[in-house]
């Protein structure tokens, strides 16, 4: 085996291994992503219960949940 088929097949073997790192990190971006929303509208409600009181916001969710 000659240095480029030495070289050819390392950085093939590099390009692979790049593939499956990337791919978990897009996982992990799209896992983030799911946990992120749900504490947006944890602080949304938070918020609302700081700004308004805790009698409103028990209003909202009972309409909201038709309760």
């Amino acid at each position: 085996m000659n240095q480029v088929d030495a070289t050819d097949a390392r950085l093939q073997t590099h390009e692979e291994i790049c593939a499956l790192r990337y791919e978990a990190i897009q996982k992990s971006f799209e896992s983030g992503s799911k946990r992120m929303s749900r504490i947006e509208y944890i602080l949304y409600a938070i918020i609302a219960v700081t700004l308004l009181g805790p009698g409103f916001a028990a209003e909202m969710l009972k309409k909201m949940l038709g309760v």
